[in-house]
């Protein structure tokens, strides 16, 4: 850890070094568009330097995937570590913005079930197929109520308009047994064009093995619960979209998609739990095993567009219509044997839960240029989400079976109007949204009261952004956005086992982010470099609450917690020479959480960076190698800290065949390290404690991608559609 401190302190003092010797290099910009490229005269021939990979607009910084070379053969997770903004972690958890609150677009739209399994959808897709992925920073007022830190969204190929057919095909293996698989193929017959994928990731005992090891000592006892386990997800995933759209003619659009994720595990491991007093003498003692034999969820989503556009250049009015559906179904057996002296009067548990997420969005955007940079943007939005659960539970060896029916309906009414005004230094987006919501809970069994809520919200932004000079551009942005509870956190069934009871809260409301930011971006031919500091704050968020009583643990959730975050983002890509590449990206950030009624907090300073190489080599062979991790020791609640982590690949690629249409490439992942490495430690609450865990990391794999056809593009879309991020807590939480 300590060559990777000096190695950070050593890139920051060289950065502004090489950006001071890229001014004085003889070179000019030329900004057209908003795209730059670069001239340099030598001897009356012009030479044309390599194509920019990192582009920013007024809401959003994009990477040009499809000018990356390696692209060709690796993934979007790999390249998302290139991405500004963008960190990822050992386990392939994605951080949008210092944050894993994010909701991911396709093609400019909401994609429901890619947002729930962005992680293992995106360790399979080859990055072959997309044309850009965009951090969206500042939604406009269309979506900004219903927005979370940041939106991912990933463009694919260009929609330029061409008969034949094209595909790809890409596979993988590890030591570990983990395999994926992807296809995809696009077609198109005079203005029909279709496209369709699909993935599958498998799951072996090897490669999804973890362990963890628990410590907590209980302040009004002073007894310590020691706690340990091992486990593994075997199991099938497997994801798929249809894409389809027909140009009526050169003013109308239908577009239209149907796609999902559904996978089947089954979960099963088994551990030991150990009470002591201060003096270190035995309470209780007792083993559990567990096992979630089918454990499966299923996300389907489709959607359908209409686009109209009028003779006046820009104006186009849509029309849209998306449906959304999780179906999740939990059937979990927990045995506990060689009990010593433990309290509680059972053997063992048998949980079910059946849990169903549907959600009908329509909308209506209309976009009018008014002339001399000035543009209009209003529209309507109407979501009808329903939330039902159901649990039961039953207890080994006493007569306490409990079962609980509840049903949880929102409905949001909302307007917008979004003006932009552009010139060739200066840019200004403004809008104002208004929102109302009806939120309605009930219990089909009769166990609980109904009751319902009337919300209205007024949600303003804004953003003005500079361009100082062809390579340099500042920005401000101010934004609100609402969060609403899903069905995890509003579940009011109680699940039980012997050291911890929960719960959750069907009254909890949403609650208001608002957000503030700075970026200054540099972009010249060997030197792009990106600076943005931020300030997020909120009050009367979803918050978990824990307390304890006997030695058992009770957790709810409450709109209690305030929050205060400041980052700084950095973003440096760097090509010191012609073949090689040195990217580093990371999100500085000081967060300080607080429960006021309890009167918890905790804050502290982190640092979540990455570092890359890429290296050409002679016969066409591709280094890159990279590393990552975290610094310091970063709040991850009110009550805890995570400590900090490393992790580290290597990776030689090559391509065959004519124009470069095979791609073969090798990964060493972490050669030195069997585990990844990860510890968290309760500082605030009822008990103290610390946790540690351990999950398989070295692998060395293989990969092939397969471009055939002669096809360059994907299925036309129409240019707005419906997003929907506002939800948190709900069924999954994979992100």
């Amino acid at each position: 850890m300590k060559n990777v401190n000096l190695l950070i302190t050593f890139l920051l003092l060289v950065c502004p070094l090489a950006m001071m010797a890229q001014q004085e290099s003889d070179t000019t910009a030329v900004n057209n568009n908003d795209s730059i490229t670069w001239n340099k005269e030598l001897d009356g021939v012009v030479v044309k330097a390599q194509r920019q990979l990192i582009k920013q607009d007024i809401d959003r910084v994009a990477y040009d995937v499809q000018h990356d070379e390696e692209a060709k053969t690796q993934t979007v997770m790999d390249m998302l570590r290139k991405v500004p903004m963008v960190t990822v972690d050992g386990q392939d958890n994605i951080q949008v913005k210092g944050n894993s609150n994010f909701k991911v677009y396709k093609n400019g739209h909401l994609d429901p079930s890619l947002t729930k399994n962005a992680k293992e959808v995106f360790k399979s897709m080859p990055a072959s197929m997309v044309k850009r992925i965009e951090v969206i920073t500042d939604p406009g007022a269309r979506e900004d109520a219903e927005g979370v830190d940041a939106v991912l969204n990933i463009v694919t190929l260009t929609n330029t308009k061409m008969q034949g057919v094209t595909g790809v095909v890409s596979s993988s293996l590890n030591t570990l047994g983990h395999t994926s698989f992807y296809s995809s193929l696009t077609g198109q017959l005079g203005k029909l064009m279709l496209s369709g994928n699909y993935g599958y990731n498998s799951q072996t005992k090897r490669n999804s093995y973890n362990r963890v090891e628990i410590s907590r000592t209980y302040l009004d006892t002073g007894n310590t619960l020691l706690s340990g386990g091992e486990g593994s997800n075997p199991g099938h995933i497997h994801f798929a979209d249809i894409d389809a759209s027909y140009d009526i003619d050169s003013l109308n659009l239908l577009s239209a998609s149907f796609g999902g994720y559904f996978y089947t595990l089954n979960v099963q491991g088994g551990g030991y739990n150990k009470l002591l007093n201060p003096a270190g003498q035995s309470l209780y003692s007792y083993r559990t095993s567990y096992w979630m034999p089918g454990y499966n969820h299923h996300s389907w989503n489709g959607r359908f567009d209409y686009q109209h556009k009028t003779h006046l250049d820009g104006e186009r009015l849509t029309l849209s219509y998306m449906l959304a559906l999780t179906r999740q179904h939990t059937d979990q057996e927990n045995s506990y044997t060689e009990l010593n002296n433990v309290s509680f009067p059972y053997t063992g548990s048998l949980s079910n839960m059946h849990e169903r997420f549907t959600e009908h969005t329509f909308q209506i955007d209309w976009l009018r240029p008014l002339g001399c940079g000035h543009q209009l943007e209003v529209g309507a939005k109407y979501i009808d989400r329903h939330n039902n659960s159901y649990s039961a539970q039953n207890l080994y060896g006493i007569d306490a079976d409990t079962s609980d029916d509840f049903q949880h309906t929102t409905r949001v009414l909302a307007g917008y109007a979004d003006y932009i005004f552009r010139t060739a230094k200066f840019s200004a987006r403004a809008g104002l949204r208004y929102e109302y919501s009806y939120l309605r809970g009930s219990y089909p069994d009769g166990k609980g009261t109904t009751f319902d809520k009337h919300l209205g919200d007024w949600v303003p932004q804004a953003t003005l952004k500079y361009q100082l000079t062809d390579a340099q551009s500042i920005k401000l942005n101010y934004t609100t956005s609402i969060n609403r509870p899903g069905i995890s956190y509003l579940n009011p069934a109680v699940n039980v086992s012997p050291a911890f009871i929960s719960q959750g809260n069907p009254q909890l409301s949403s609650s208001h982010t608002q957000r503030i930011s700075f970026i200054y971006t540099y972009i010249m031919p060997n030197l792009t470099l990106q600076l943005a500091p931020g300030y997020n704050a909120y009050s009367s968020g979803i918050s978990q609450i824990v307390t304890v009583k006997d030695d058992i643990r009770y957790s709810t959730y409450n709109n209690i917690l305030t929050y205060r975050r400041f980052s700084v983002e950095q973003y440096v890509q760097w090509k010191p020479f012609d073949a090689t590449t040195f990217v580093f990206n990371n999100n500085a950030r000081y967060e300080h959480y607080e429960n006021p009624n309890p009167g918890y907090r905790n804050h502290g300073w982190s640092d979540n960076y990455s570092l890359s190489l890429q290296q050409r080599l002679p016969l066409k062979l591709r280094l890159s190698l990279s590393a990552y991790g975290k610094l310091g020791h970063s709040p991850s609640s009110v009550y805890s800290v995570e400590h900090s982590y490393f992790d580290y690949y290597a990776s030689l690629q090559r391509s065959f065949l004519k124009g470069d249409r095979l791609t073969v490439r090798f990964t060493a992942n972490a050669p030195f390290n069997k585990y990844w490495y990860m510890e968290a430690e309760t500082v605030n609450g009822d008990f103290t404690g610390i946790e540690r865990s351990w999950n398989r990391n070295r692998s060395f794999s293989i990969s092939a991608s397969w471009r055939f056809g002669s096809l360059k593009s994907s299925v036309k879309k129409t240019e707005h559609s419906i997003e929907n991020s506002d939800v948190v807590g709900g069924i999954s939480k994979s992100n």
